[in-house]
């Protein structure tokens, strides 16, 4: 029935859309290619989605049908949404002029060819920023530095620093060289710790298979930390048997184990310097809107204190509005992921930062602050269902902390 619904809007849009080619030619053969490289896109788009997929995931001609699908037909809503605009004002143009005017007849009046070309030249801009996004964006990847000041950080971890990764999502990627870049990236920023904050696979253990050896090149001096996001636990696809689906999240427990990572489940580790420590807090996915809550945000802690400082793998940043940033051992940093910055916005540092995800979640980006406690969302280092990234590069978050006041 979705399959329907989306196949009837296609062909409303499609049609009124089309109206804006017909003001500058009415040729036969320009309708029949206009309508041909529309039915090619839609037949693309079910045929991918019928055929056999070992990943049931995105990846490969799933998710290229699911882009070139996005460009077209967000080029032809906006083409619609002026066209509408248009008629707005000659519906009512025509009406006055069979009430007060000279016709006799209601006439409506032509299209004018200015607001068509203007309708084409604003359609071109989402039809070009799609397609680049899934060319060059997807694999654009960004480090970010961020330093964070702490009176209470203890003294031995004055500049210490850490490398955030998350959602990797390995099951949408297809080209090796392009995530080598990517982990040569987070391999040169040399931190002191990396941590990875959930999401690896889309939905099966066995995505992870062509990327191990890519992934298990990452290291740092006190170790690489990970833990498991929604994705993980493979909630978006159908199993064979309960027991199916609980031996891939063991395979996929494994993996982390197998590239050197140190997945923490609802548990803590101290990292100690020169007598001093920090703990490293990391539990499993807890998210508000339908997402598994199998975080234990209490026995992960268990055993710390107010006093400890502490550093929290949480995926989802719901977890931290909900529970994380009120609860009395004083979280003092929260690393998340899980939004992506929905792989499209507009960030101008200083001026602009928008996405529309942030209509979802009041924490989808970057550092946010309150009550001397941090939450860093990581935008994401790979990509899921639309293969691409349009202002909301794959990032690499690197975060020093220092110990002392923040300079005014």
């Amino acid at each position: 029935m979705r399959w329907l619904i989306l196949a009837v809007i296609y062909i409303i849009v499609d049609l009124y859309a089309f109206q804006a080619l017909r003001v500058f030619s009415k040729n036969v053969w320009v309708a029949s290619f206009y309508f041909l490289i529309s039915i090619i896109v839609i037949a693309n788009l079910f045929y991918q989605f019928n055929q056999p997929n070992p990943n049931d995931g995105f990846g490969g001609g799933r998710g290229y049908a699911i882009g070139i699908f996005l460009a077209f037909f967000v080029a032809k809503i906006v083409l619609a949404l002026v066209l509408l605009g248009e008629d707005f004002l000659r519906l009512p143009f025509a009406g006055f002029q069979k009430l007060f005017g000279s016709s006799e007849s209601f006439s409506i009046p032509s299209r004018r060819k200015f607001i068509s070309t203007v309708a084409l030249g604003l359609a071109a801009i989402p039809f070009a920023g799609l397609l680049y996004g899934m060319v060059k964006g997807r694999y654009n990847f960004r480090v970010l530095r961020y330093t964070l000041y702490f009176d209470d950080l203890p003294e031995s971890f004055d500049g210490y620093t850490i490398s955030q990764i998350s959602d990797v999502h390995s099951g949408s990627f297809d080209n090796k060289e392009k995530i080598q870049y990517g982990v040569d990236l987070l391999k040169e920023q040399e931190s002191d710790l990396v941590v990875f904050t959930g999401d690896l696979v889309n939905n099966k253990a066995s995505e992870m298979e062509n990327w191990k050896d890519v992934f298990s090149q990452v290291n740092a001096r006190d170790g690489v930390y990970s833990i498991l996001g929604n994705h993980d636990y493979g909630d978006y696809t159908q199993w064979e048997s309960p027991e199916a689906k609980k031996h891939n999240l063991q395979r996929l427990k494994d993996t982390h184990a197998e590239m050197g990572w140190n997945l923490m489940l609802n548990e803590h580790r101290l990292i100690e310097r020169n007598g001093e420590k920090i703990a490293l807090v990391g539990v499993e996915n807890w998210g508000i809107g339908g997402f598994k809550k199998a975080g234990d945000l209490q026995k992960a802690g268990n055993g710390l204190s107010s006093k400890d400082f502490k550093v929290l793998l949480s995926h989802d940043p719901s977890h931290w509005e909900e529970e994380v940033k009120k609860d009395e051992k004083h979280y003092h940093i929260t690393l998340s992921g899980h939004t992506h910055g929905m792989q499209f916005g507009i960030e101008i540092p200083g001026w602009l930062k928008w996405s529309p995800v942030q209509y979802r979640y009041k924490h989808w980006a970057g550092i946010y602050e309150e009550a001397g406690r941090y939450i860093n969302v990581n935008r994401g280092f790979g990509f899921l269902a639309y293969p691409g990234r349009i202002g909301i590069w794959p990032e690499i978050s690197v975060i020093e902390l220092k110990k002392g006041p923040k300079p005014a």
